[in-house]
């Protein structure tokens, strides 16, 4: 069961989570309006008076972005203030994960986003390993990526995540860990909610924006360490096939991490996963704030 963290923010203030309450008639609850965030934080291993939040400013500019299609403007800089004090109020001494999500809070009945109140939410729970770290199965989902021009998906919109639990559940329901997606073109997109990346002869391959992939700041980030490290890496279209003969297949997200794959379909991959291992102890060592050349993706957030 879910560990919540005890205080939330709702309808502009900080309240018990259990106290924490939106009406039935809510507009984004009955048309998928709004746009989510997510952060991982964990207690700063070397003061117990504070957390390292991974990526913080990344993570407000993109929430910030994704309330401009819902006709929400927004400020980073205000997302960013109530996290902090979410935080501060909270003083976690687990790894946790923030999810923070605007949304249509008016409760009218039609389907716009004009002359309908937007609001912020925020909570928080306790997470460690969202995906277990020693290698996941995959199956190819019978449901489509949806496209661009069917939805913004250069947004965390809610209502395109109907597409990734039916992915989810699908796997799940057929003996399988998580889901690969294809787009409308055939070609390997993403997971329910992570991005994907393949090795291949020692070059790091991952869908590119057009692919209609979420923009991960996860992946952003394991795309500038593998730059750094001298890997090769490219970002193509990726065929379903590619995925059964690769060297190496991995998962990345914010509640992921990086996760490696040890089976798509019924094609076992090989357990030496030399690049996904570096990658993913270094991005470790970098949210524990062990990696001076990235000490700037990593914001120290102080108990009052």
């Amino acid at each position: 069961m879910d560990t919540f963290l005890p205080i939330a923010y709702v309808h502009d203030q900080f309240m018990p989570f259990t106290e924490a309450k939106i009406s039935i008639a809510t507009h984004a609850l009955h048309y998928g309006t709004g746009a989510i965030g997510g952060l991982r934080g964990i207690p700063d291993p070397q003061n117990a008076n504070q957390v390292l939040l991974f990526r913080l400013e990344r993570h407000c500019h993109r929430l910030s972005q994704s309330a401009r299609f819902l006709h929400y403007d927004l400020p980073s800089s205000t997302i960013k203030q109530v996290i902090v004090d979410f935080i501060q109020k909270n003083r976690p001494t687990r790894p946790f994960y923030i999810r923070p999500l605007v949304y249509t809070s008016g409760l009218g009945i039609a389907p716009r986003l004009h002359q309908v109140e937007k609001s912020l939410l925020v909570y928080g729970l306790a997470m460690d390993d969202y995906l277990s770290p020693t290698g996941v199965s995959c199956r190819i989902s019978s449901w489509q990526r949806q496209a661009d021009n069917s939805m913004p998906l250069r947004g965390k919109i809610t209502a395109a995540y109907i597409a990734s639990a039916l992915a989810k559940t699908e796997a799940a329901e057929s003996g399988f860990d998580e889901a690969i997606m294809l787009n409308t073109q055939g070609k390997v997109s993403e997971a329910s909610g992570m991005n994907i990346f393949i090795v291949r002869n020692g070059q790091l391959i991952t869908p590119g924006f057009d692919q209609d992939i979420l923009e991960g700041i996860t992946r952003d980030s394991v795309l500038t360490l593998a730059k750094a490290m001298g890997i090769p890496t490219i970002e193509r279209p990726v065929d379903k096939s590619e995925l059964y003969i690769a060297d190496e297949v991995f998962l990345t997200g914010t509640a992921a991490k990086v996760a490696p794959v040890k089976r798509v379909e019924n094609y076992t991959l090989p357990a030496d996963r030399p690049i996904t291992e570096r990658l993913r102890t270094t991005l470790i060592a970098i949210t524990e704030k062990r990696e001076p050349q990235y000490q700037d993706w990593v914001d120290t957030i102080a108990f009052n």
